[in-house]
C-alpha cells in the first residue's frame, strides 16, 4: 500500500450486498423445456448457416463455452470451433425468458424490494434490511438459489458481501450454481489473487494496457499508488484503484414502481394460537390502511401471505368489486383467506402478512360500509 491511500474514500462495510446471476439463463431454459439439448453445445442464436454468415450469440451452454463460445461472439465462430455433430443452434425467445425472468425477480423481492435489475438474468439487492427476518446474507441467498430451482427448475449462482462490486466477482467466482461470500476482512487477499480479467468492467483494451504495465492480478493493482492509476487511466485509474482495495460505495438503486402495500412479520418461535394470529392480522390491516390513505391510494385486491415452520409458503388472494383503504374491509378478507388455511396453524406460522395490489389513486370519499351495516 501507498502513502496516497488518503485520496480514496473512507470504506464502507455496513452494508449486505447480493448480486445474483443465472446460469447460462437462455441455454438453461432451452435445455430444461427440451431436456434432448443437455448433452449437445448449446448456443442461443440464429443459425449462421441459414442466414447468410450472420448472428451474434445471445449466450451459450457450459458445454459450448469450452470449445471457446461466449456471448456477444459472432455466431459464425461456434461452427467454426464446435464439432457440427455437438453443435446446435436454437433462436432466442425471449418472451419465454422474460416470463422466467419475472419468477426470478418475483423471489429476488420476497427478499427485499432494493433490487437493481442488470438484465433478465442478473440483479443486485441490498439485503441490510430485508423482509425474512434476521438472516444472514448467505443463508438470503441460499433461499433465493433453493426458491429458484424449485419455482423454475434452473440453477444460478451468488456473491454476498459488503459492496456491489465485490458481490459481483463473487458470483462469477464458483459459477455454476455456485456461492461465495467475501467478509470484509478476506477483501484484500481474495482480490490481490484475481487476475485483472477477473475485474468487472476492464475489457481486453485495458487489459492490454495494465499488462503492458506489469499489472496482472489485483495485487498487483494495490501495489501502484492512486496517483500512478490516474496518471495512466485518468478517471477509470481511480476507479481501478479504489476496487482493487475492496471500495465501492455506489448503492443499489431500485427502479421498481411500488405496486403493493403490505405489512408483515416473522415469529420466533412460531405461532398456534388462532387469535393471536388474527390479533396481527387485524393489526398489519390497520397499518397498511392508513399508508394507504397517507398516499391517497385504495386497493382493489388483498393479499395473504403465509409461511410454516417448514418455511412452506403460500400466497392467497382475493378481488374486490370495488377499491377501498378501509382496514375493516381489508381485515375482514385477511381473516377469511386465513380461516381457509387451518393446516398452517397445526404446523405452527413462522409468517404472517396482509398486502394490498391493484392500487390506484383515490378520487371519491369512500362510505365505510361497516358503519352503515
Amino acid at each position: 500500500m501507498n502513502n496516497s491511500e488518503n485520496l480514496l474514500p473512507k470504506q464502507d462495510i455496513h452494508r449486505r450486498i447480493i448480486h445474483l446471476d443465472m446460469d447460462a439463463f437462455y441455454a438453461s431454459v432451452e435445455m430444461r423445456d427440451n431436456p434432448s439439448l443437455k448433452n449437445k453445445a448449446l448456443v442461443i442464436a440464429h443459425d449462421p448457416r441459414k442466414h447468410n454468415g450472420h448472428g451474434v450469440i445471445t449466450t451459450a451452454n457450459y458445454i459450448a463455452r469450452r470449445y471457446g463460445v461466449g456471448s456477444a461472439m459472432p455466431a459464425i465462430k461456434a461452427v467454426k470451433k464446435i464439432p457440427q455433430d455437438k453443435l446446435v443452434f436454437v433462436e432466442p425467445n425471449f418472451q419465454k425468458y422474460r416470463a422466467v425472468s419475472k419468477q426470478v425477480h418475483d423471489i429476488m423481492h420476497e427478499i427485499t424490494d432494493i433490487v437493481e435489475p442488470i438484465s433478465l438474468d442478473e440483479a443486485y439487492l441490498d439485503v441490510t434490511k430485508n423482509k425474512l427476518g434476521s438472516y444472514t446474507a448467505i443463508e438470503l441467498g441460499n433461499y433465493m438459489q433453493a426458491e429458484i430451482y424449485k419455482r423454475t427448475g434452473l440453477t444460478c449462482s451468488f456473491g454476498a458481501t459488503y459492496n456491489k462490486f465485490l458481490a459481483k466477482m463473487a458470483s462469477e467466482y464458483a459459477k455454476p450454481f455456485g456461492k461465495t461470500v467475501i467478509l470484509p476482512e478476506e477483501a484484500l487477499d481474495f482480490l490481490a489473487k484475481q487476475d485483472i480479467k477477473n475485474f468487472p468492467g476492464v475489457g481486453k483494451k485495458t487489459q492490454n494496457s495494465l499488462r503492458e504495465l506489469g499489472i496482472n492480478t489485483g495485487k498487483d493493482l494495490q501495489e501502484k499508488s492512486v496517483e500512478f492509476l490516474i496518471g495512466k487511466f485518468k478517471k477509470w485509474g481511480y476507479s481501478l484503484a479504489m476496487h482493487s482495495r475492496g471500495i465501492d460505495l455506489s448503492p443499489v438503486k431500485s427502479d421498481r414502481v411500488r405496486k403493493s402495500i403490505g405489512k408483515e412479520r416473522t415469529f420466533e418461535p412460531s405461532i398456534f394460537n388462532q387469535q393471536k394470529a388474527l390479533t396481527n392480522l387485524r393489526k398489519y390491516s390497520d397499518e397498511v390502511s392508513k399508508i394507504l390513505i397517507e398516499k391517497n391510494l385504495s386497493a382493489k385486491c388483498i393479499v395473504l401471505k403465509v409461511r410454516d415452520s417448514n418455511f412452506n409458503t403460500v400466497t392467497r388472494r382475493r378481488m374486490l368489486k370495488q377499491a377501498t383503504r378501509n382496514e375493516k374491509i381489508i381485515f375482514q378478507e385477511a381473516r377469511d383467506l386465513f380461516l381457509a388455511l387451518p393446516e398452517f396453524l397445526d404446523r405452527g406460522i413462522r409468517l404472517l402478512g396482509v398486502s394490498t395490489t391493484n392500487l390506484e389513486q383515490t378520487h371519491y370519499a369512500e362510505v365505510n360500509l361497516f358503519d352503515t351495516l
